[in-house]
């Protein structure tokens, strides 16, 4: 399935039924009088988060979204049905904007949660409603009140406890499978991952948390280069970040650059995003150039007061360490079963 995270909808609420101009004609009835009913209530445009979406792709074919109207009130007093509403399922995740002001109109982030964001016109009155002692017979209705319409934008961020951060190739797609069910695409070449991933880690003591995968993000997102900021959106709401380092390629790049890079791209996208918490992961240690730079790499974080967390995907080596420092920045030490 195609991963669509952005969409534009036009939506509008249903226009409210008219009320009726009507007088009743029956036989043995010898004051009639007006008899108009009113009309019904537009329908309202509802906003659902499923969990069993996982992109916004159905939207993407449908953008002019519109509820349906009330119905006209009718003689003998009748009233109008009310217009069905309209129930758009999004994503878990899914933050609703109005085009036009940039206003926050919803965000998504319960299983289930329920927004009604454009409210139907109301029914107009019949002219039953308007009968008084010196106006026995109103000739008049109301129309019915026009629905609400808004052009709203559409962002689906992941909603995951742990992002995974790094250059193309650096072993995200790797870590992710070793430690979850997901099966991303993994290769021996960049951009081998081209769309956000997520993953279940199952945890001890049957907790768990969620990893997500985003593709690389190299030197020059911001204007650009590789695929951009555009995925880094779907790390705004993990609890901590991953930032792992690939040093096999020593002497041939300096790793060291190439992580303060990535830290300067999360910068220019967002404030809160580079002051997020991270641990540094060094991949590929099962490889001897890996194992060759590991200590001088290590003492250059630690220097720094960075935590450092060698692990290999093909192996396991490092893996269970890393997970137990992820449960205890998540849960705390309480939680954690040593």
């Amino acid at each position: 399935m195609k991963f669509i995270d952005e969409v534009t909808l036009f939506a509008s609420s249903g226009h409210g039924g008219a009320g009726c101009v009507a007088f009743r004609h029956e036989k043995f009835i010898e004051f009639g009088g007006p008899s108009g009913g009113d009309g019904g209530r537009g329908g309202d445009v509802i906003f659902v988060a499923t969990s069993g979406l996982s992109t916004l792709l159905e939207l993407r074919h449908r953008p002019h979204q519109k509820a349906e109207k009330g119905h006209n009130g009718q003689g003998k007093n009748r009233h109008g049905a009310a217009g069905e509403d309209l129930v758009i399922k999004v994503p878990v995740g899914t933050v609703i904007m109005d085009v036009d002001t940039g206003e926050q109109m919803a965000d998504m982030t319960d299983e289930g949660l329920r927004v009604v964001l454009l409210k139907g016109g109301r029914g107009g009155q019949g002219n039953a409603r308007f009968a008084t002692a010196t106006n026995k017979a109103p000739k008049f209705a109301q129309p019915g009140e026009p629905g609400e319409e808004r052009k709203l934008r559409l962002e689906l961020k992941l909603m995951a406890d742990v992002g995974l951060l790094g250059l193309p190739n650096a072993g995200k797609s790797s870590l992710i499978s070793k430690i979850s069910a997901a099966r991303p695409k993994i290769a021996d070449y960049p951009f081998t991952t081209m769309v956000p991933s997520l993953g279940v880690v199952e945890y001890k003591n049957y907790r768990s948390f969620v990893v997500a995968d985003i593709p690389g993000i190299i030197e020059g997102a911001s204007t650009g280069a590789g695929l951009g900021h555009r995925f880094l959106k779907h790390l705004e709401r993990s609890g901590m970040l991953l930032h792992l380092v690939d040093i096999s390629w020593m002497p041939d790049r300096d790793p060291l650059a190439e992580y303060e890079a990535v830290n300067r791209e999360l910068a220019l996208f967002s404030t809160e995003l580079a002051n997020k918490e991270q641990a540094v992961v060094i991949t590929k240690t099962d490889l001897p150039q890996t194992r060759e730079k590991l200590s001088e790499i290590t003492a250059w974080f630690e220097s720094r007061g960075i935590k450092v967390f060698p692990i290999s995907s093909v192996t396991g080596e490092g893996i269970e360490r890393l997970l137990d420092e992820i449960a205890r920045r998540l849960w705390g030490k309480a939680e954690v079963e040593w």
